[in-house]
């Protein structure tokens, strides 16, 4: 990672008032968000603020805490004297980093069975992923149906929109890929998976990752014939 990507500014703005915070990455996001941050999004840059509506008690102690966060997993943070701090809090790993360890299990994968297998996590009809996300946005949707405000019905709508129409297209296609891998049951033309022994040479960490592809030898093309004499003299 760059060095760049490793300093952050959380600092009270001068003029606005706003607690911002600027720079980070790539954790550096999430890890205010969770913190309850809420991200801006301009043209030629992105940054976060405090929610608003926060008493300045409240605002401290976001900010006291995102910086804790933030130091524990070794970020840089330049930041006003209030929100210092020299507690470091954990950072647990969040629900989305289990599911984004389904790509990393697809990338290890060496047979059709076990693609479809890591996919049936997505798709199980009762429990997979993209049901329980269904169950979210639906959620979401019953929260808002009864807030007051003239666009809250609307949002309410429109959640619940994204539950019926989009998310049950992209559950089809892809029970649909993962049933198609089902039927196959058929090693991967380009991995192979490692045996349980170590060659000579190798540590024992080697024998539990991926293995190379196997290497096909090459059949060299045929040199080209030198063409026959004509017998024929200019």
């Amino acid at each position: 990672m760059p060095l760049a990507d490793h300093l952050l500014t959380l600092r009270r703005d001068v003029h606005s008032g706003e607690v911002l915070a600027r720079g980070g990455a790539p954790e550096a996001p999430s890890v205010l968000q969770r913190t309850g941050f809420v991200l801006v999004a301009r043209l030629h840059e992105h940054y976060h603020r405090l929610p608003t509506g926060l008493d300045e008690g409240e605002e401290q102690r976001r900010a006291t805490r995102a910086v804790a966060r933030l130091r524990a997993v070794h970020y840089h943070v330049d930041c006003d004297e209030a929100f210092d701090t020299g507690r470091r809090e954990p950072y647990e790993l969040p629900l989305g980093a289990q599911v984004a360890h389904l790509a990393e299990r697809l990338r290890q994968a060496t047979t059709t069975d076990d693609a479809a297998d890591i996919l049936t996590e997505l798709t199980a009809t009762h429990d997979g992923v993209l049901t329980a996300l269904g169950d979210v946005l639906v959620a979401a949707a019953d929260f808002y149906e009864h807030l007051g405000q003239p666009s809250d019905r609307y949002t309410a709508k429109r959640l619940r929109h994204l539950a019926e129409k989009p998310l049950q297209t992209l559950w089809s296609d892809l029970a649909h890929t993962r049933n198609d891998l089902a039927d196959r049951h058929q090693p991967h033309t380009t991995r192979r998976p490692c045996t349980a022994e170590t060659g000579p040479g190798e540590t024992e960490a080697s024998a539990v990752r991926a293995c190379p592809p196997p290497q096909i030898p090459t059949i060299p093309s045929a040199l080209p014939t030198t063409p026959a004499p004509t017998g024929r003299r200019r």
